[in-house]
């Protein structure tokens, strides 16, 4: 098993706590020490990196966290978009691997951390509200650019851990950050017909395994409505 190269301290720190703990208990009230074992394998489940079968398919965005899906929605405006957008957001609870991976191949445009508040991850506010980090990424064709991932911290998850740097490439499913404890990602893109979710509220998505998204239409007219789009959202110039 692999652990979050960022979780390595806390697990430290849990393993002297519960072997201590274990030691205690087995001396002076042996029944109860199987709940320190318990404890440790928490914390080892919650940091551990799994393997995953990540989809070679360049047509899908694939889930950036483990967790379950809280909303889908359609956004007016989103600056690092430049113009509408959809938005998909991952709750992940303390029982959820909590390591962030890339939706797709893309290159890093920007990262921006962003103080806030601590509400609890599954209010659809934090994504506002909340203290967070905001990636912007361009994708490889053939996606809509750009498309941003978000990660926001939680009523517990009082810490974001992102190792990105503007103009780095990354890989579909490679692992970028990680969020500990209960928190909460985003996937924002573009708003395009041919890009449509295919998840559900409520479902349970694995990171970096399962699809979130998908392109439907044929190559040509991707093109013409990504050509579109993107004079839309640019002024004309002047002449």
């Amino acid at each position: 098993m692999t652990l979050a190269r960022d979780g390595w301290k806390e697990m430290l720190l849990i393993s002297l706590l519960a072997g201590g703990a274990t030691i205690a208990l087995t001396y002076y009230f042996w029944p109860a020490a199987p709940v320190t074992a318990l404890l440790w394998l928490a914390g080892l489940a919650f940091f551990r990196v799994p393997a995953r079968r990540i989809p070679a398919d360049p047509d899908v965005l694939i889930a950036p966290a483990d967790g379950t899906i809280t909303d889908i929605t359609a956004l007016p405006h989103v600056a690092e978009v430049g113009g509408p957008a959809t938005r998909i957001g991952i709750f992940l609870s303390v029982f959820d691997v909590h390591v962030n991976r890339s939706p797709c191949a893309a290159s890093v445009v920007s990262v921006r951390h962003q103080p806030g508040l601590f509400l609890d991850a599954r209010d659809a506010r934090a994504g506002e509200q909340n203290e967070s980090t905001t990636i912007v990424l361009t994708p490889d064709a053939p996606m809509p650019r750009p498309i941003v991932v978000r990660q926001i911290a939680g009523l517990i998850a009082r810490r974001i851990v992102c190792r990105l740097s503007p103009g780095q490439k990354l890989a579909r499913g490679e692992l970028f950050g990680l969020i500990k404890f209960g928190s909460r990602t985003e996937l924002i893109v573009p708003a395009d017909p041919h890009l449509v979710p295919t998840v559900a509220i409520g479902q349970h998505v694995a990171g970096g395994a399962t699809i979130l998204m998908r392109l439907t239409a044929p190559a040509d007219q991707r093109k013409g409505s990504h050509e579109a789009q993107r004079q839309t959202r640019e002024p004309a110039a002047s002449t």
